[in-house]
């Protein structure tokens, strides 16, 4: 086939083919990376090994209004700890209620949501729980202090039993974690009364799912870097086999990165890539405080909440007790309008989830402790938290060494119309696989979820299974977000 000139390219081929060995790195025996058929996102630096003139970066969500208000008698204007739940064609949604007993007492709940499209919702009328003489509302958990915090998971354990596909951790430092089941994520009951965890901050979002990655159940929760203003509100995590039997707390770390308040963390497994976790948690700066007290008073905010920011955040884990702060900017900033700007509002709900094909969606508590507040729904597009972006005059980067187990390569990326991205397989020590090079690599022009990479019209990557092969890939004016053998 003829090969033409490639604009633009030309000392990107020298460099790929002439003084690669000079700055790749092999990796010693045992550290090639096994990708099997696994997509990977460039959320961290884990599958790179060189950049040039290339960069990551981070993509902030479009915000698409809200969803739904907490205006029931029920519901609370303090409706915290937000949990998103997509099961089987169904987004679930369970968040913090609460309202003044006929005793004048004030009581709070877990009450629930559920969508088709993530757009439009409906709070159905359970007739679960009896709220001022009338079970018709939408409420599944009233025990104090469970609801304070309830925070559910579908229990992807194959071990699991069918009447508790549904699992969550409710209490706080008082009770302690209480473990809940459920077989349809309506009915709840507690697994046992006695807390499976009490060590920790637990009066924040305590977040358990089943680690696909590590084979075991593991629970995110606040803990505390020091004691009292010398000390920041920080994450500790603790792992169990079972659910009920947890080890001890084990703090996380953050890389290189400064101390932050970190009031919730948000770590869930990525639905494309669940050996990734995606932590969108809420960043809080206490003291500052931009509104005077009149427009607080104006904006009918609670005056508790009246001192310190939030806003969301991105960071990543593979596991362990390990967060990657690859971004430190914020993920979303508060919006335009000063009911954005009081204390606690902007917390963001746990778990990401797909809400078209080519869509996904979070959502953000707003207005929080105010009378207008309101669950907002932002979006990106599926694999979108981040990419490898390459400038106009191109750019490259290569990966590190790894093997593979599928038989055809793909990627999720855009392009500029004057833009391309070209991909070269080399082998480990860098060396281009002959009929896999830039110049053999098929033009990348568009903007798709999922194309499939040819080579000289070649896609079939059979022979070069479970060898060890490195990636070279130029970028110009274009952004890739994930890639994956199938």
């Amino acid at each position: 086939m003829h090969k033409r000139k490639l604009t633009g390219l030309g000392w990107m081929i020298v460099a790929a083919t002439v003084c690669s060995l000079a700055w790749i790195q092999i990796p010693l025996a045992g550290e090639r990376i096994e990708l099997g058929t696994r997509r990977e996102i460039f959320v961290d630096h884990y599958l790179i090994d060189k950049m040039e003139d290339v960069t990551l970066v981070l993509h902030h969500p479009r915000d698409e209004g809200p969803v739904f208000f907490f205006d029931k008698p029920w519901e609370s204007t303090t409706p915290a700890y937000i949990t998103l739940l997509a099961d089987d064609g169904l987004l679930r949604a369970y968040y913090r209620g609460g309202y003044k007993r006929s005793d004048g007492k004030f009581s709070e709940n877990t009450c629930y949501a559920q969508s088709k499209d993530g757009i439009t919702w409906e709070k159905p009328a359970l007739g679960i729980i009896d709220v001022n003489g009338s079970k018709d509302n939408n409420v599944v958990v009233d025990e104090a202090p469970f609801t304070h915090n309830f925070c559910p998971f579908i229990d992807k354990n194959p071990a699991a039993k069918p009447d508790q596909k549904y699992k969550a951790f409710g209490g706080t430092n008082k009770s302690g974690l209480v473990p809940f089941i459920s077989a349809d994520g309506i009915h709840w009951k507690k697994m046992q009364e006695k807390p499976a965890i009490t060590e920790g901050l637990l009066d924040s979002q305590n977040v358990p799912f089943w680690s696909e990655l590590e084979k075991q159940y593991v629970c995110y929760f606040r803990s505390w870097t020091g004691t009292g203003e010398r000390g920041y509100r920080s994450v500790s995590r603790a792992t169990s086999a079972d659910f009920i039997h947890w080890t001890k707390a084990v703090e996380m770390s953050y890389g290189n990165t400064p101390h932050e308040h970190l009031y919730t963390q948000q770590t869930s497994p990525y639905f494309r890539a669940p050996h990734i976790y995606i932590a969108i948690g809420s960043r809080f700066v206490p003291h500052r405080q931009i509104m005077t007290e009149e427009q607080l008073q104006e904006l009918k905010v609670d005056p508790s909440q009246h001192k310190g920011l939030s806003e969301p955040f991105l960071m990543s884990s593979r596991g362990g007790n390990v967060y990657d702060r690859t971004f430190m900017e914020a993920f979303i900033r508060p919006a335009i309008g000063l009911n954005h700007w009081s204390a606690r509002t902007n917390y963001p709900s746990l778990n990401v989830v797909p809400t078209g094909k080519d869509q996904m969606s979070l959502y953000v508590n707003q207005d929080y402790a105010q009378p207008t507040g309101h669950l907002e729904r932002y979006s990106l597009r599926v694999d979108g938290f981040s990419s490898v972006k390459g400038p106009y005059k191109g750019g490259a980067f290569t990966t590190k060494a790894f093997t593979f187990t599928g038989k055809e390569f793909e990627i999720n990326y855009s392009t500029s119309v004057a833009g391309e991205i070209r991909i070269a397989i080399q082998d480990e020590n860098g060396k281009d696989i002959p009929g896999y090079s830039l110049l053999d690599s098929q033009e990348l022009v568009g903007n798709e979820i999922a194309r499939t990479v040819s080579w000289d019209g070649n896609s079939d990557l059979s022979k070069l299974i479970s060898k060890p092969v490195r990636l070279r890939i130029y970028l110009k004016d274009a952004d890739l977000y994930s890639i994956r053998f199938k």
